[in-house]
């Protein structure tokens, strides 16, 4: 079993900055892309990030120049720091994983979502 965990989520004033954090446990034999998606309400889940194994990333133009993904791979952990952030930031951030088993089988796995509220 594979468990992907959130943290870092809060509430911050309209400029402020946070660090969110996405930890993979479990039985896992590699990692492959990792990715930051979000969820307003009454909204779709949309992309914000990803990245893959050796670093290359990708961003949603909304957050692109304020954001920025990174991860440790000796930690399977991501990361998405968050500057300069606006009310329409506010969302159920929610990380995922793609999670190899050693037969070389792919799963992705979502974390349960943590809650960034943005305060103008």
């Amino acid at each position: 079993q594979v468990q992907v965990v959130e943290s870092g989520g809060g509430l911050v004033q309209v400029g402020g900055s946070l660090r969110l954090s996405c930890a993979a446990s479990g039985t896992i034999f590699s990692i492959g892309a990792m990715g930051w998606y979000r969820q307003a309400p009454g909204k779709q889940r949309e992309l914000v990030a990803t990245i893959t194994s050796r670093g290359n990333t990708n961003y949603a133009d909304s957050v692109k120049g304020r954001f920025t993904i990174s991860r440790d791979n000796a930690k399977n952990t991501v990361y998405l720091q968050m500057n300069s952030l606006k009310p329409e930031d506010t969302a159920v951030y929610y990380c995922n994983a793609d999670v190899y088993t050693i037969a070389v089988q792919r799963y992705t796995y979502w974390g349960q979502g943590t809650q960034v509220t943005v305060s103008s």
